[in-house]
């Protein structure tokens, strides 16, 4: 898989940290710290900590090789938000994709004070120095750090495939961690409003659930439509060839 052509299917992640000299941060300097002021004018919240992007990467069968390098958050956001200038780095992140034993998946939706305010997708987001043991990224590590910390939902609490579903988009690699609970959907919606209520600064404002096609919405990005329009055309196919 090279190229945007939907929903691939990794069994195995081998990714390393390494040095990289990121030529827009260090010659777009002044234009990324101007816009980052800009943001924070806007959300006073974000704070400009430490990412990591990646710079390289190839797959290779079911598996997806990848350098990662560090980075600070607001040359990540000017990135972004400037086109994706350059073509060298991606954004390669973990998310974790909930779904409750009744079939339905539960996705957040992002907090007002947050650099993606109103979007929908799974709880999850870029990968930073906590994802790092020795000169590897564990992004099993941070998918299960990031949902709980957005939800209060521990990794006891679903049965954890070991595959991923992964969705390339241009700069973006998404990678969704299938997290199966032995609760509704309903009943994890409810307990991701309770642990919303009980924070000062939650990320998120709150849960939607997704039954089928009509619950796509708009404040979703790409890659979650991909990921769910896949998931649900596989599905008829099975169906219709059972019937």
């Amino acid at each position: 898989m090279t190229a945007d052509d939907g929903v691939l299917r990794i069994e195995t992640l081998d990714l390393s940290l390494q040095s990289f000299d990121w030529a827009f941060a260090r010659e777009r300097r002044s234009e990324i710290d101007a816009h980052f002021e800009k943001l924070r004018a806007q959300t006073p919240q974000l704070w400009n900590g430490r990412v990591l992007l990646m710079h390289s990467f190839r797959f290779e069968a079911s598996a997806l090789h990848g350098a990662f390098f560090e980075t600070d958050f607001a040359s990540f956001a000017a990135w972004r938000d400037f086109g994706f200038p350059g073509g060298d780095v991606f954004n390669c992140f973990a998310l974790g994709a909930l779904q409750g034993n009744d079939g339905v998946y539960v996705s957040g939706v992002m907090g007002a004070h947050t650099i993606n305010a109103g979007q929908i997708y799974f709880p999850g987001g870029t990968p930073d120095r906590n994802d790092v043991i020795g000169d590897r990224v564990d992004l099993s590590a941070s998918v299960r750090r990031e949902v709980a910390e957005e939800t209060g939902l521990a990794a006891s609490d679903f049965a954890i495939e070991p595959a991923w579903h992964c969705v390339r988009m241009g700069p973006m690699i998404a990678l969704l961690k299938p997290m199966r609970a032995r609760v509704s959907a309903a009943e994890l919606r409810a307990r991701i409003q309770g642990h919303i209520a009980q924070e000062r600064d939650p990320e998120l404002a709150d849960a939607w659930l997704v039954r089928g096609l009509a619950d796509i919405h708009p404040d979703m990005p790409a890659f979650m439509q991909v990921f769910f329009r896949s998931l649900w055309s596989q599905t008829r196919a099975i169906n219709e060839r059972a019937s």
